[in-house]
């Protein structure tokens, strides 16, 4: 899967939240207003695209961010990706 499929995929997979999470999966224009802290990355992770947002979204909740934006995916028989997050 390229790219810009996975992040589509993420991307949807966020609008049908399986869970509750404090930080918001967000776009390139949404970032633009927030200042980033860092950035977290999960890997490892099987399964659906659902399952590497919740775990970047963990992550994120534990950074005490309000918000990520993924910034590199891939799935090479586990998922694998990168998010900046925000305050």
């Amino acid at each position: 899967m390229n790219m810009k499929a996975t992040l589509a995929a993420i991307s949807l997979m966020s609008a049908l939240s399986f869970g509750a999470s404090a930080a918001t999966l967000i776009t390139n224009d949404q970032a633009g207003d927030l200042q980033s802290v860092g950035t977290i990355t999960a890997s490892g992770v099987t399964g659906a695209p659902s399952d590497i947002r919740q775990a970047l979204s963990d992550k994120a909740d534990k950074q005490g961010a309000k918000a990520y934006r993924v910034i590199e995916a891939y799935e090479n028989g586990n998922w694998h990706a990168t998010a900046e997050i925000y305050k």
